[in-house]
C-alpha cells in the first residue's frame, strides 16, 4: 500500500487530555493522601499557638499574635488561625483542612508555573512535565510536617504566597500592558501577605528577579529596565520584616544570635542536616517529627557534609553563568533554606523537614526532567508509580500522627537521643495511666540533659503525687529553680510539695516568691494562706490571701470555703457566714460547705437556721454522723 511508503513525518506526541485533568488530578491525589489527616490532636507548638492563644479568640486582636510562641512576629498566621477558631473553637477539623486546602493551592499554583515555563520549551510535554513535579512534590511524605503538624502552617502557608508572587509576575510579563498591571499588584500583595507569614519569605524578591533574567528578560540589565517598578514594589515588602523580627524579642531566646547558640556550631550543624535533607528527597525514611536541639561541634565530623554542599554551591554558582535554568533551580534551593539553614540559630530546633517545604521543588523538577530525558516517553508510567507510592507513604505517615502519644512513641524511637521527645511522650504515657513509664522517661530526658528545666519540673509534679517519693519531688522543683529562678509555677508547686511534708515555714517563702512574680496566681494566694493557717499568729494573714484568691477566682470555691472558715475562728462570724453562702451560690451541693455554714450559724445563735443547713447535709449525705449528731444537739436545745 503506498501509505507504508509515507514521508509525511510521524504524529507528535498527543497532548494531556483536556486542560481541565491536571489540576482536577492534582487536587484528587492531594486530597487522597491527607484524607486521614484531619483528626491529629494539637501538639507541641499547636498548644501555645492555638490552645491557649487568646489573640486567636477575637477579630480585633487577631492581627496582633503573642510574643514567645510559634505565630509571634507573624500576623497573617495568626490571622488564618483565627477563622479557624471562629469555624471550630479549638477543636482540630477545620485546621485540617485549612492546612490541605493550602497545600493543594500551593500544587496547584506550582503546576502552572512550571507549565508556563516550560510552555515554549517542551512544547507538548510541558503540561505533562509539570502535572508530575507538582503530582512528586504534593505527594511526598516529607511534606506531612507542614501540612499534618498544624502551626507548621507557617512554612505552607508562606510557600503559597511564594509561589503566588513568583505565578503572578509571570503572568503579569507575559499579559498585555491592560491586564499585566493587575497581575503586578496581585504579585506584590501576595509578596506581602508572604512576609507577615514567616520570615524565610525574604528571598522572594530575588527569586523572581533571578526567574525574570533566567527564563523572561535573559539578562539582569534587561529585567531590571523593563519592570524595575515592579521590582521596587516587592523590595518595599522588605521594611516590614525589620518591625516584624524585632516585635518577637528575638523569639524569647529561641532563635537568633542571643538565643545562647553560635553561630559557628550551627553552621557546622546545617551541613550534615541539608545533606540529609537531600537524602529524604530522594529516600523518605526515616522521617522524624522532633529532631531536638543537638549541635555539632567537630569541623573534622561534618567535613564530608561540607565537601557536599561547597560542591553543590559551587556548581551553583557556575550553573548561573553556564546553565542559567540549572542554576536557578540551585539558588532557589539554598536561598529558601538560607534564612534557617546558615549561621543564624534556630535553638530549639536545628533541624526541621517542614523547611524543606519549598526547596523540595528544584530537587523535583530534576528528577521529572531527568527521568523525562532519560526514558523519553516510558517516564510517564515510571513517574505515575513514584507517585503512587509517594502518595502511599505520605497516608501511612499521617497516621503516625493520630495521636500525640503515637506521635511521640515515634519520635523516641528514631530520635533517642532527644530529651524533648522524652519529656513529651512522658506527659501522654502518665495521661494513659502508664505512671511508671513516663517516670522513666523524665528521667531519660534528665539523664540526657540535667538542665532541661521542663523535664526537672514535670518530673517532681509526678513525684509529688507519690507520697514515698516526695523528697525526690522536692529536690527536682529546687534543681528547676537553681536552673531558672524566674520559674513562678515551680515555686507554688515547691510549696505545695514541702508544705505536704509538713514544713509550713518553709513553704510560705516559696509561695511568696511566685506571687511576687506574678502577683494574679489565685492558686498560689490559696496555697500561702493554707501555708499562714499552720503557722501561730499568722491567721490574718491567711486571711488575706485567701481573700485575694476569691478575688482573682470568684468560683474558687475552695478558697471561698476557706476564707470561711477562718473568718469564723477570729470570730468574724457574720463575715464567715456572707462568705459561705456565697460558694452555696455557686455550688448548693457542697457537703462541707453546709455544714460550716451550720456550724457558723450556730456560733451566731441562729440556730433554726442552722438546723435547715444540718438537714441538707443528710439529705445528700444520710450517714453523716457529724452532722446527726450536731442535728440533734441543737435540736434538744430548742
Amino acid at each position: 500500500m503506498s501509505a507504508s511508503t509515507s514521508t509525511v513525518a510521524p504524529e507528535p506526541p498527543r497532548p494531556w487530555p483536556g486542560r481541565a485533568w491536571p489540576p482536577l488530578l492534582i487536587v484528587a491525589a492531594g486530597g487522597a493522601a491527607y484524607a486521614n489527616s484531619f483528626s491529629g490532636p494539637l501538639v507541641l507548638d499547636d498548644l501555645n499557638s492555638i490552645g491557649v492563644n487568646p489573640t486567636i479568640r477575637h477579630w480585633g486582636t487577631a492581627l496582633a499574635p503573642v510574643i514567645g510562641t510559634t505565630v509571634g512576629g507573624r500576623p497573617i498566621l495568626n490571622l488564618s488561625l483565627a477563622i479557624n477558631y471562629a469555624i471550630s473553637g479549638t477543636e482540630v477539623w477545620s485546621y485540617h483542612v485549612l492546612n490541605l486546602v493550602i497545600h493543594l493551592l500551593a500544587g496547584l499554583t506550582l503546576f502552572g508555573i512550571v507549565r508556563r515555563t516550560l510552555a515554549g520549551r517542551a512544547g507538548r510535554t510541558a503540561i505533562l512535565i509539570a502535572s508530575f513535579v507538582a503530582l512528586l512534590w504534593m505527594l511526598h511524605p516529607l511534606q506531612t510536617e507542614s501540612v499534618t503538624y498544624i502551626i507548621q502552617r507557617a512554612e505552607s502557608l508562606m510557600g503559597l504566597f511564594y509561589l503566588l508572587t513568583l505565578y503572578c509576575f509571570i503572568r503579569g510579563a507575559q499579559a498585555d500592558r491592560t491586564h499585566s498591571h493587575g497581575w503586578y499588584a496581585l504579585s506584590w500583595t501576595t509578596c506581602l501577605l508572604g512576609m507577615g507569614t514567616k520570615e524565610v519569605m525574604v528571598s522572594a524578591p530575588v527569586i523572581v528577579l533571578l526567574y525574570d533574567r533566567t527564563f523572561l528578560a535573559g539578562s539582569f540589565r534587561a529585567a531590571l529596565r523593563n519592570n524595575w517598578g515592579v521590582y521596587a514594589g516587592l523590595a518595599a515588602t522588605w521594611l516590614v520584616l525589620p518591625f516584624l523580627v524585632l516585635s518577637t524579642h528575638g523569639r524569647t531566646g529561641s532563635a537568633g544570635f542571643a538565643s545562647g547558640v553560635s553561630g559557628w556550631s550551627y553552621a557546622l550543624t546545617q551541613f550534615p542536616a541539608i545533606v540529609h535533607y537531600l537524602r529524604l528527597c530522594l529516600w523518605p525514611h526515616p522521617l522524624i517529627f522532633d529532631y531536638g536541639a543537638a549541635l555539632t561541634l567537630d569541623p573534622s565530623g561534618v567535613l564530608p557534609s561540607a565537601l557536599v554542599i561547597i560542591t553543590l554551591l559551587t556548581a551553583t554558582v557556575w550553573a548561573l553563568v553556564r546553565h542559567p535554568a540549572l542554576g536557578f533551580l540551585g539558588a532557589c534551593f539554598f536561598a529558601i533554606l538560607a534564612p534557617s539553614s546558615s549561621i543564624v540559630p534556630v535553638a530549639t530546633q536545628t533541624m526541621a523537614e517542614h523547611r524543606m517545604y519549598l526547596p523540595l521543588i528544584p530537587v523535583m523538577v530534576l528528577v521529572v526532567l531527568g527521568l523525562h530525558r532519560g526514558l523519553g516517553r516510558a517516564a510517564g508510567p515510571v513517574l505515575l508509580v513514584i507517585a503512587l507510592i509517594l502518595g502511599g507513604l505520605t497516608f501511612s505517615r499521617n497516621r503516625v500522627y493520630h495521636t500525640a502519644e503515637a506521635l511521640w512513641s515515634d519520635t523516641v524511637a528514631q530520635r533517642p537521643g532527644n530529651e524533648r521527645a522524652h519529656n513529651n511522650l512522658a506527659y501522654f504515657l502518665l495521661e494513659a495511666g502508664q505512671d511508671q513509664a513516663g517516670i522513666e522517661h523524665y528521667e531519660t530526658a534528665l539523664r540526657l540533659n540535667p538542665g532541661y528545666v521542663d523535664a526537672q519540673f514535670n518530673l517532681a509534679n509526678v513525684l509529688a503525687t507519690i507520697p514515698s517519693r516526695s523528697n525526690e519531688a522536692i529536690a527536682h522543683y529546687e534543681a528547676a529553680l537553681r536552673l531558672n529562678p524566674q520559674f513562678f509555677q515551680a515555686h507554688d508547686r515547691l510549696g505545695n510539695a514541702l508544705l505536704a511534708a509538713g514544713r509550713p515555714a518553709e513553704a510560705i517563702p516559696h509561695y511568696e516568691e511566685a506571687l511576687r512574680l506574678n502577683p494574679n496566681l489565685a492558686e498560689a494566694n490559696y496555697n500561702l494562706g493554707n501555708a499562714l493557717e499552720q503557722v501561730p499568729g499568722r491567721l490574718n494573714d491567711a486571711i488575706l490571701h485567701f481573700a485575694a484568691a476569691v478575688r482573682l477566682k470568684p468560683d474558687f470555691i475552695e478558697a471561698g470555703n476557706n476564707l470561711g472558715n477562718a473568718l469564723s475562728a477570729v470570730d468574724r462570724v457574720p463575715e464567715a457566714i456572707a462568705q459561705f453562702e456565697a460558694v452555696l451560690r455557686l455550688k448548693p451541693d457542697l457537703i462541707p460547705v453546709q455544714f460550716n455554714l451550720a456550724l457558723a450559724l450556730v456560733k451566731a445563735g441562729r440556730v433554726q437556721e442552722a438546723a435547715g443547713h444540718l438537714r441538707t447535709v443528710l439529705q445528700l449525705q444520710p450517714d453523716n454522723a457529724e452532722a446527726r449528731k450536731l442535728l440533734a444537739n441543737i435540736s434538744g436545745g430548742d
